[in-house]
């Protein structure tokens, strides 16, 4: 009993001396992963994703390393600008593993390392400006801290890839004076177009009285050029109407019966004009022979003979 017990016992520890043997020397790497092997404390290689081999005792995978995309959220700090304002900037780093050798070699901590180096790059590169550009110059704060990082971060296997500034916090009482600020310039731009507005305004009136004046005018004018047309237009169509008449009563008197039908309308507008005269109440002066109404038919065929045309 007690050889069958040592024999189970010899062949349970045999079999935890393979198992610890083989699994020392199969390596199981993760994708976008990489292992680093020493030989008796010594790099060797660096293992690749996949299944890897290590001897057992001899060699042992001294450090694990993640290639991805790594995020880093650096701590908060104050920083003073170039006019002596105090920043409390919070930041974040993005990084990634290049080289894994120099990744377990180079520092000890290439965490904390670049960590670090990101505060002091960003103390430097806010201490170099005044405190509306840090506001306004986000984009080349982040490009400068890449920059100072990037070139130290290489003897580490680490790339930094960009640094964010995720917030500025001035202090209250500057916070309440930008604010105080920012009112008073607001209110200057709403005066400024308020005053725009109006100006545009009385411009805009000034023109549409103008542009109203002038077409009142020249309506005027052409009103009177119109009247001025329609009066001479009017005497011409007099005149060729008293013409024409005149030469048909002209040419009347030369007819046979021609003068006897002249006395006969000179003596109707004589009576039709004295009746006018006694119907209405009015003062006028008449010839001393008003009466003699044959001495004044007489005259004014006279008159008439002597408008006749010659022949």
């Amino acid at each position: 009993m007690d050889a069958y017990v040592m024999t189970l016992a010899f062949w349970i520890i045999a079999a935890l001396v393979v198992f610890v043997i083989i699994k020392s020397t199969i390596q199981i790497v993760p994708q976008q992963h990489a292992a680093v092997v020493e030989r008796l404390g010594k790099f060797d290689r660096t293992l690749s994703p996949g299944l890897g081999f290590t001897v057992p005792f001899v060699e042992k995978v001294a450090y694990r390393h993640s290639l991805k995309e790594m995020v880093l959220d650096v701590a908060s700090q104050v920083c003073i600008t170039k006019d002596n304002t105090q920043l409390k900037v919070d930041g974040v780093l993005y990084y990634q593993v290049t080289d894994p050798r120099q990744a377990s070699y180079g520092s000890t901590n290439y965490v904390l390392a670049i960590s670090n180096l990101a505060q002091t790059s960003l103390r430097s590169v806010i201490g170099k400006l005044e405190m509306d550009e840090t506001f306004e110059k986000r984009d080349l704060i982040n490009v400068a801290v890449v920059k100072a990082l990037d070139e130290a971060a290489t003897n580490w296997g680490v790339k930094v890839l960009r640094y964010e500034i995720s917030d500025l916090t001035p202090p209250d009482e500057i916070l309440r004076a930008m604010q105080l600020q920012i009112t008073a310039e607001r209110t200057k731009r709403a005066l400024v177009t308020e005053s725009e507005g109006k100006k545009q305004e009385d411009i805009n009136i000034a023109q549409g009285n103008r542009q109203a004046a002038i077409l009142k005018s020249e309506g005027e004018q052409q009103s009177m050029i119109n009247y001025a047309q329609g009066e001479a237009q009017a005497l011409l169509t007099i005149a060729q109407a008293t013409a024409a008449s005149l030469e048909r009563v002209a040419q009347a008197t030369q007819t046979p019966g021609g003068m006897d039908a002249v006395n006969l309308s000179v003596a109707e507008r004589y009576v039709d004009a004295f009746k006018e005269v006694a119907q209405k109440n009015n003062t006028l002066i008449l010839p001393a022979n008003m009466g003699d109404m044959g001495s004044m038919i007489a005259a004014a065929m006279t008159m008439v003979k002597a408008a006749k045309p010659a022949g």
